[in-house]
């Protein structure tokens, strides 16, 4: 009897947990899709991959996340990203609020020239109640806001000269992403700006078509080797690209809670991993993607918060123009939440 004992209660174990997991199954689909626009090896992309890798892990594989990488789920149209997620055709998303922006318009928030000055100042807003807020919204729009991971701050550079005060930008042709707002920044500081995908424009850059482009550091610019085509960088923080781990809401509520807590604290150390990667050697004392920068031939300026301030001054009306596009409440907010961040 003794010797039936381990039997019986591998048997009880059996009838409890295997209708659990049943359960848990039922209704799931073998696969879900995830939409991320860059390509797998970008420190974006793998935090798209570790975020669906922590979730079939710790769900045993009842929830089975597939990424599709550079935009292949919308055909290559990054701006589609929000409304095919939305559809369902994208379960899950690992997106930019850049090419959501022209869609949501309160997420030009992230947008706004010279606005954020440092990360302090980004993760005040995203990880209170602005970014609560931003949740909400997305919410009511059909989709599911788990967690913020990062792009970065975009960063110029360009193969004429150093640019460290607004008129080193005068008629110079800058390779910007197709967002109205981007547009209106550059013109305001007297660039020109080209709309182009990445493909067109490194080839521009090649032949002196184009002169500079603005993208983050280490998500773009390194993993690139964008010191092939251009000599001088600047960095001056003019936006900031906060990426959303999200979720369908229809998708979210097919899953058990327990899933969901599951899927909640996966995107959320995901986020907090990719953020770590794309701001590592950018925050003093560690500044070794500058360096690498500079040992590749390129001559980096870096603008202290003064400097910041005559590029934010000369977008002025930028900024008028924008502010009742993303809502004077929510700027307001997060200005009062930077300001804080800054004491």
């Amino acid at each position: 009897m003794l010797r039936r004992k381990p039997f019986l209660i591998i048997l009880i174990t059996m009838v409890l947990v295997i209708p659990s997991l049943a359960y848990a199954a039922k209704g799931y689909k073998n696969e879900y899709k995830l939409s991320v626009v860059v390509g797998p090896k970008l420190p974006w992309g793998e935090g798209a991959t570790k975020f669906a890798d922590l979730v079939r892990e710790r769900t045993q594989g009842r929830i089975n996340i597939k990424v599709y990488t550079s935009s292949s789920l919308m055909a290559g149209k990054q701006t589609n990203e929000f409304l095919i997620h939305r559809k369902g055709v994208a379960d899950f998303c690992f997106a930019s609020t850049i090419n959501w922006s022209t869609t949501i318009k309160p997420l030009n928030l992230f947008n706004l020239p010279f606005f954020f000055p440092d990360y302090k100042a980004l993760d005040a807003v995203t990880q209170g109640e602005v970014g609560q807020e931003l949740g909400v919204l997305l919410k009511e729009k059909g989709v599911t806001l788990l967690a913020w991971g990062e792009n970065g701050f975009r960063e110029l550079t360009n193969s004429k000269k150093p640019v460290a005060v607004p008129a080193d930008l005068e008629g110079m042709k800058i390779r910007v992403v197709g967002t109205p707002i981007f547009i209106d920044t550059m013109k305001a500081l007297g660039a020109n700006p080209v709309n182009m995908n990445w493909g067109d424009a490194q080839v521009a850059f090649q032949q002196g078509v184009v002169d500079g482009q603005e993208n983050p550091v280490v998500a773009i610019e390194i993993p690139v080797k964008i010191w092939q085509f251009h000599k001088y960088a600047t960095i001056w923080r003019y936006v900031i690209d906060p990426l959303m781990i999200t979720v369908n809401n229809n998708v979210m509520k097919s899953f058990t809670p327990e899933d969901q807590e599951i899927i909640r604290q996966a995107a959320i150390e995901a986020g907090q991993w990719q953020r770590e990667v794309v701001r590592k050697g950018l925050i003093a004392p560690d500044l070794s993607a500058l360096e690498t920068m500079k040992e590749n031939g390129m001559e980096v300026t870096v603008l202290d918060q003064a400097a910041r301030k005559q590029f934010r001054e000369k977008t002025a009306s930028v900024y008028d123009k924008w502010v009742d596009v993303v809502g004077k409440d929510l700027v307001d907010k997060a200005e009062k939440a930077i300001t804080a961040s800054q004491q």
